[in-house]
């Protein structure tokens, strides 16, 4: 039987056939012969995976007619070959290596496959080598260079990270939602999909545009669709036949200590808001790229048909799903008819937001973060130096546009900046420790001062103009910059020439990009203010670490860093989601402190519990419980990264002794920076309002979140 009836899923756009269907499953089924995948013709010492019967019940062939509905014969057919390949290494990598749990063999023979993305690749031993070489050879050539680095960085992604999968499997450890949906991008292959979608399409994205907000996002959401509703359907297959603990649907149930239908229904959840979020960042951010970038008519139109290219990957991947012998999909209409339909449940996560509605004091959890926050002796002297450089940066001035200054001495004296730079920076001495807090000032105001003009305003050209000047006044030549028109550029004019001296040309750069990244970012957030629209909730937590400031200051963390640790290793898996852990822990943390005073008196919408409160359809009380279950496992993770992970890629990595006392000694700032983020949170008073926020005792405990989450019938 099956664990749970399949949801209704939102599929807004009808699926279409291509009529080439029967030569690409004559093809496909020739090709997988010739490149020895099936039984009788496989390589000696081969495992049975597949025989013809197995893949005619599977039919790729059906898969890539519906995902490519209007592409030529002889393109149907490289697609199709290539999904044969890549669900063959799925297979192929499971018998293999998952189920053994040999991970030293699985990383050999990963190490060996970059090697056949080349015109001219070694001789191949089995099939998947001998598979990937034939179509790489078929594919790249009509290809320019941008599309090839990316389609073989996807690739790479795709087999690499397959030892993620492994390494949870090994400790039959589930990941937490945030890092399920970010690592399932990589390993589950749909950002490949959408690079093989751009090709069969017959377009290149321009490589200008490739790296925008816009076309992240519309690869990522597309990427969520794809593996969410992929997780619904092989639940089973995988929870019951494979010991496969890395899908959505026990992650949910193991998050939110839910029975599969309801964790199957969450998901299907998750999966409308991301095609919502598809939807939305195609017609409402796409335009503003368009111009922007000075796209011509041409590039504009291979931009749309890329988009409806993944459009209709979307809705043929669904019908596939229905008819494919891989995956649990009989359906009891009686059972879905009787639930609320996926269109209604779409419509509801895109009702516009009322602001400023009350809410109340925050009845704040108790929260998991176990460190001690130290504190910086030289505090008191930045607090006082702080009030000076902010009156001299002109922050206490009326400007034109906000003829009551946006702060004044004793709003910024009640902030208690100095609290916050002297836990995250507890060692510094009291230069660097003047530098680190005028740089959380200076973010800080900026945070403030774009909102009292550009929100209120609704001034969207006003908000890029100031954006496209930062870069400006970050030089990386160090030269001279323009008259600062306010007081963030001002700061920004004093800080770079003290900040960058010491740096080297790459510190430079990473640093200079997460000022660009945070700025940018609020230009996000306007962007939700002006269509009243609560963030979905991925795309919140992806981009609260730039709103949030968090990326510019540990930026400065691993640029002291930078000649004990090789840059390499901060590019790794391991140490990105060491940071992004972090990162969640302090940002989520602050939209609990926060909430009431943004919600209630701020008209603010761009908040993790609120963005909860909007997915589940539930109250801010039932909210916060499940939001701090989300900041324990980010916590959690986070150490287990450390404690597990990191020590594992010193030795794969050959690190030195000073690398390795190095990467300790940077984990253990991160350890600082989550301490003093939350001891900050206690101590100012910027989030204060008319009422006093206090403390209600709550269980404890991963699972917790949902006690109250599902026991209203209304819900």
């Amino acid at each position: 039987m099956q664990p749970f009836e399949l949801p209704d899923f939102y599929v807004p756009y009808p699926a279409r056939l291509n009529p080439h269907l029967e030569g690409a499953r004559r093809h496909t089924t020739a090709w997988a012969r010739e490149m020895r995948m099936l039984d009788g013709h496989r390589d000696p010492g081969t495992p049975d995976i597949w025989d013809e019967r197995a893949l005619e019940a599977m039919d790729y062939a059906l898969l890539c007619a519906y995902t490519h509905p209007d592409c030529a014969a002889p393109e149907l057919d490289l697609v199709t070959d290539w999904y044969v390949w890549v669900f063959y290494f799925d297979d192929h990598f499971l018998e293999v290596f998952k189920k053994p749990q040999d991970q030293e063999g699985a990383r050999a023979y990963l190490d060996r496959l970059p090697a056949f993305m080349s015109l001219d690749p070694p001789e191949p031993v089995n099939a998947v080598e001998r598979g990937l070489a034939d179509l790489w050879a078929r594919t790249v050539p009509a290809r320019s260079d941008a599309w090839r680095r990316r389609f073989s960085l996807s690739t790479l992604n795709l087999l690499r990270e397959s030892l993620w999968e492994l390494s949870n499997i090994r400790a039959g450890r589930v990941p937490n939602p945030v890092e399920y949906i970010e690592m399932r991008r990589k390993v589950g292959g749909a950002p490949w999909s959408a690079d093989l979608a751009e090709h069969a399409a017959g377009v290149e994205i321009p490589e200008r545009v490739v790296g925008t907000r816009p076309l992240r996002v519309l690869k990522d959401a597309f990427a969520d669709g794809v593996h969410l509703r992929n997780d619904i359907f092989s639940y089973q297959r995988e929870t019951e036949s494979e010991g496969e603990v890395n899908n959505s649907v026990l992650v949910m149930e193991r998050f939110l200590s839910v029975a599969p239908q309801v964790a199957a229904d969450t998901v299907n959840d998750l999966l409308t808001s991301r095609l919502r979020q598809f939807e939305n960042t195609a017609v409402t951010e796409l335009p503003h790229i368009f111009e922007d970038h000075a796209l011509d008519p041409a590039e504009r139109a291979g931009v749309a048909a890329y988009v409806k290219a993944l459009q209709d990957w979307q809705s043929g991947g669904h019908e596939w799903h229905l008819r494919s012998s891989r995956y649990m999909n009989d359906r009891s209409l009686g059972m879905s008819a009787a639930r609320v339909p996926a269109l209604l449940k779409s419509a509801r996560i895109s009702l516009p937001h009322i602001p400023f509605q009350r809410v109340g004091p925050t009845p704040l959890p108790e929260f998991d973060i176990p460190y001690r926050a130290r504190v910086n002796p030289h505090r008191d002297r930045a607090g006082r130096g702080l009030l000076v450089w902010a009156r001299d940066m002109g922050m206490f001035s009326p400007h034109p546009r906000t003829p009551v200054p946006v702060w004044n001495p004793d709003r910024l004296s009640g902030m208690a900046l100095e609290v916050c730079a002297a836990s995250l920076a507890p060692d510094a001495d009291p230069e660097a420790l003047d530098l680190a807090v005028q740089w959380l000032a200076c973010g800080t105001f900026g945070d403030d001062f774009f909102p009292a003009v550009f929100n209120r305003d609704r001034d969207m050209a006003g908000a890029k103009a100031f954006n496209a000047r930062v870069p400006r006044f970050l030089p990386l030549d160090r030269g001279p910059v323009p008259t600062p028109e306010n007081p963030f550029e001002a700061a920004l004019a004093d800080l770079w020439p003290r900040t960058a001296g010491p740096m080297d040309d790459a510190g430079r750069r990473e640093f200079r990009a997460s000022v660009e990244h945070m700025v940018e970012s609020w230009l996000w957030e306007l962007n939700n203010h002006l269509q009243a629209r609560i963030p979905d909730p991925v795309d919140y937590v992806e981009m609260r670490r730039h709103t949030f400031g968090s990326e510019l200051t540990m930026s400065l963390a691993r640029i002291g860093r930078g000649k004990e640790i090789p840059a390499h290793v901060f590019e790794t898996r391991t140490l990105r989601e060491i940071d992004a852990s972090a990162m969640d822990v302090a940002c989520l943390l602050n939209d609990c402190f926060s909430y009431q005073k943004e919600i209630e008196y701020e008209g603010e919408l761009n908040n993790g519990v609120l963005a909860v409160e909007n997915f589940f359809g539930i109250g801010r009380d039932e909210a916060l419980p499940v939001v701090n279950d989300l900041i324990t496992s980010r916590r959690r993770q986070f150490e287990h990264l450390a404690g597990s992970e990191l020590p594992a890629l010193c030795d794969e990595l050959d690190l030195d002794d000073t690398a390795r006392a190095a990467l300790s000694a940077y984990v253990e700032e991160l350890r600082d920076w989550m301490a003093g983020i939350l001891e900050w949170h206690r101590e100012t008073d910027r989030y204060d309002e008319r009422e006093p926020v206090f403390h209600l005792p709550r269980p404890s405990g991963l699972g917790t979140s949902a006690l109250h989450l599902f026991t209203r019938a209304s819900h």
